[in-house]
């Protein structure tokens, strides 16, 4: 599906961070209605009786589309967007993606290992998200949605060569990787990621 999208959904990582998305909102000049999701139980967004894992996240996601949506990820939420965009073809008219998994197996890529230290400087988050494997490899070519993939070159978590197997797998995927840009480089490189979006976002 193509065309211009009638709503922006920005979806934040683990973190949670509503806010997470702002600087490069703010720099967006896409006309569209735009709407910041968050994960109950993670970062500022409260605990929700019934939400335990991640198909109750995947519910929280499709409520919004309700019309035609782009989808703007970082990390976690970028798997959450691509199997959105699986469940409802008809609705989500373009996927940005930036420094996420895509439902991977991210060792085989050189990934570092966050679970390691879930325990410690995880704690906060739900017990469930660190058994959490979701795996779309046999899917991805299935995703309808023109896709904007944004990597950094310093990003031990999600490396560029995870954007690049994205890239081959999704049937239109463009990758654009940005120096010196880490886990976060949705945040910290907004003002160098906006047009980029806006490009994408904008029928020919």
């Amino acid at each position: 599906m193509s065309g211009r999208p009638d709503r922006l959904l920005f979806l934040p990582g683990a973190s949670g961070d509503t806010s997470f998305w702002h600087p490069l909102e703010q720099r967006l000049a896409c006309p569209a209605e735009r709407l910041h999701l968050g994960w109950p139980g993670f970062g500022d967004t409260p605990p929700r009786p019934g939400v335990k894992g991640f198909d109750d996240l995947l519910t929280l996601v499709l409520e919004p589309l309700d019309r035609p949506c782009a989808l703007i990820a970082q990390s976690m939420g970028g798997v959450l967007a691509l199997r959105a965009a699986l469940a409802r073809p008809r609705q989500v008219t373009h996927l940005v993606l930036c420094a996420t998994s895509g439902g991977l197996p991210m060792a085989d890529l050189g990934a570092a290992d966050w679970r390691a230290g879930f325990h410690t400087s995880l704690s906060h988050l739900p017990d469930w998200f660190a058994t959490e494997t979701t795996d779309l490899s046999g899917r991805l070519r299935e995703v309808a949605a023109p896709t904007l993939l944004l990597w950094g070159d310093a990003d031990p978590f999600s490396p560029v060569a995870a954007g690049e197997r994205l890239a081959m797998l999704l049937p239109e995927a463009r990758l654009h990787v940005i120096n010196g840009g880490d886990h976060d480089l949705g945040r910290h490189h907004a003002e160098r990621l906006a047009p980029l979006v806006d490009a994408h976002l904008t029928p020919p």
